[in-house]
């Protein structure tokens, strides 16, 4: 071989190819910055639980009642459940990762304040901002992580990952609020947040890129409708089980929020930059994956309700012992953010999804089983851990079909309609579920209720599967063209 022919070869890489070296670094950059905003993500997910078992705490702590202990739980819910569709929207305007620190630092600083609060508006009224903080962050969580995987087998992964914080987190949350409020003060359930979020805050504009923006007429109208309709819906799901579902406020707040709602569709034909955009709505399999997503979610929600119910007033487990007790579920979850990838690429999503949801379906009927003379180990433990296992089959796939087809433009609005009805989901599942329960109960015993209410989210779960199989018969792949 001459000379002339070896010269290619050495030429250094130019800005067109990059050599295995910086593909590597670049890869790994791309990776750590993923895990960066993942952490974000579950300091959110946290937050949905850890506070909650520090409530009686918190109650005695300031003076409360139960009215105003509902509202520390109800003014984060309303505003992160209200603004998700907003959060993810102007992600995509202004930038993904501006929205996202923006988020972050709102809800750190208001984690701080309702840390050092004295009073219950002052704690309400923190909680209410953290909200409004998540809300911004969230969207920009998935549309981070799907928009930097270098490939469809690092985006699985990720995606998987982020499955696993969104419902992982949720049981963690259970564990550290037992270990902070026992050990500590129900304060430290929100400081713990300060340190995370200023790590987060100092490490993401070094690792995690910049989105494109897509600048453009912002869709008020659109932003007051979703908003509007999300809140007055979750509102009336959170007060259903109080006040009935035929009273005139739960039917009054579902009115308003269906209104609501189909104004946005009417205005989202219309605009030029709309706040969610239809073709989203038009696949399907999307559809589909949505609708899954909101009968699982449901049912995970209602069991965390449940199953603390149950290991604290029947067998008698202290904070501590009631987080650890979801253990074996947090395992399983994790355990398949590792597996699923791998099933998904072989299998496809559907048979994932089936698979899912009928394991679901059969941890809610063996809980169904429980009585006053069960042990954890006999009762509590397998379900937990067959559900752990289902629930990461099938978030990963569900989150896959969702987002997958969605131009890079719209994967804020993408993620903000997944982590809406995720949000909507649980207002469902728990209103719902607490309605069954106080209709089966008997004063002063947990078990006459808490069957029917397991069976209730074994017909959630069970009606997800047949959804998955049904309306996810096409094999063709979820597009959200909109050109």
């Amino acid at each position: 071989m001459s000379t002339t022919q070896r010269i290619p070869a050495a030429i250094p890489p130019t800005s067109s190819a990059q050599s295995p070296a910086t593909a590597q670094r670049s890869s790994r950059r791309a990776a750590f910055g993923i895990m960066i905003v993942l952490v974000g993500q579950l300091m959110l997910t946290l937050d949905g639980t850890i506070v909650n078992v520090a409530l009686p705490s918190i109650g005695t702590g300031l003076g409360l009642g139960p009215s105003s202990l509902s509202w520390i739980v109800n003014a984060y819910t309303l505003a992160f459940g209200g603004l998700m569709l907003t959060g993810g929207r102007l992600g995509d305007t202004y930038g993904r990762r501006r929205v996202f620190l923006i988020g972050l630092s709102v809800f750190t600083a208001s984690s701080l304040l309702g840390g050092f609060a004295q009073s219950a508006a002052l704690l309400i009224a923190a909680r209410a901002a953290q909200g409004i903080g998540a809300a911004l962050a969230a969207p920009g969580v998935l549309a981070l992580v799907t928009t930097s995987a270098r490939d469809d087998a690092a985006r699985n992964r990720a995606l998987a990952l982020f499955a696993a914080v969104g419902i992982g987190g949720s049981t963690l949350g259970l564990l550290l609020g037992g270990v902070v409020t026992e050990v500590g003060s129900w304060r430290w359930t929100l400081f713990i947040n300060v340190p995370i979020g200023i790590a987060v805050l100092a490490l993401a504009p070094r690792f995690v890129a910049e989105t494109p923006r897509h600048p453009g007429r912002f869709d008020l109208v659109g932003a007051l409708s979703a908003t509007g309709g999300a809140v007055a819906i979750v509102w009336a799901l959170i007060g259903a089980p109080e006040h009935g579902w035929a009273s005139a406020q739960t039917i009054g707040s579902l009115t308003v929020g269906v209104v609501l709602l189909a104004t946005l569709a009417m205005t989202e034909r219309r605009v030029t930059h709309p706040m969610l955009v239809p073709a989203l709505l038009r696949d399907r399999r999307r559809l589909g994956a949505l609708a899954v997503t909101t009968l699982v979610f449901g049912s995970q929600i209602a069991t965390f309700f449940l199953v603390v119910q149950y290991v604290q007033r029947v067998l008698h487990f202290g904070p501590i012992a009631a987080g650890a007790a979801f253990l074996p579920m947090t395992l399983g979850i994790f355990a398949m953010a590792r597996t699923a990838p791998k099933l998904v690429a072989r299998f496809g999503q559907k048979p994932l999804l089936i698979t899912g949801t009928l394991g679901l379906t059969a941890s809610y009927v063996w809980l169904s089983n429980i009585d006053t003379t069960s042990g954890y180990v006999t009762a509590v433990l397998g379900p937990l851990l067959i559900n752990g296992i289902s629930a990461g089959l099938t978030f990963m796939p569900a989150a896959s079909l969702v987002m997958g087809g969605v131009e890079p433009q719209h994967t804020g609005s993408a993620s903000g309609l997944l982590q809406t009805v995720q949000q909507l989901g649980g207002a469902i599942g728990l209103a719902v579920i607490v309605s069954v329960y106080a209709a089966g109960a008997v004063p002063g015993q947990f078990v006459p209720g808490a069957r029917a209410a397991f069976l209730t989210t074994a017909a959630f779960t069970l009606l997800a599967s047949t959804l998955a199989a049904l309306i996810l018969r096409s094999h063709r792949p979820a597009h959200a063209k909109t050109n």
